[in-house]
């Protein structure tokens, strides 16, 4: 059995990680939820995929930024014509690209910042391990 794998992490504006996740980087709304136990939330990835990203708002509550430089989510397309969509697509957003702290991840791709601050590499290549 692989287990599957679910990122959670809290924010103040569900309605911009839509947008950044869903309508930029081409992402899936897989739920969404309002009110359950004074949370609402949004989940986003692929029916298939062996993971999803979760975002919680708490009601009353506001999250402190704790992203760094080195916080990633790396997402690779191996196809170019998909790759170059998906930058388009943050770049029509106004997202424009971040040097990366680890210059590794410019050699093949573009880094952004999600409307939290957390760094998002659109790499393009094929992951291979």
């Amino acid at each position: 059995m692989i287990p599957k794998l679910r990122i959670a992490r809290p924010t103040n504006d569900l309605a911009a990680l839509r947008r950044f996740y869903v309508e930029g980087v081409g992402l899936r709304e897989l739920y969404a939820f309002e009110n359950h136990d004074e949370f609402d939330g949004l989940i986003v990835g692929h029916a298939q995929a062996p993971y999803h990203l979760e975002f919680t708002r708490q009601a009353g509550h506001v999250v402190a930024p704790a992203p760094t430089a080195e916080h990633l989510l790396v997402f690779y397309f191996p196809e170019l014509a998909d790759w170059e969509a998906a930058v388009a697509q943050l770049r029509a957003q106004g997202h424009a690209p971040v040097p990366a702290h680890n210059a590794y991840w410019d050699r093949q791709g573009l880094t952004f910042e999600d409307p939290d601050g957390y760094r998002v590499v659109l790499q393009q290549a094929a992951w291979n391990l």
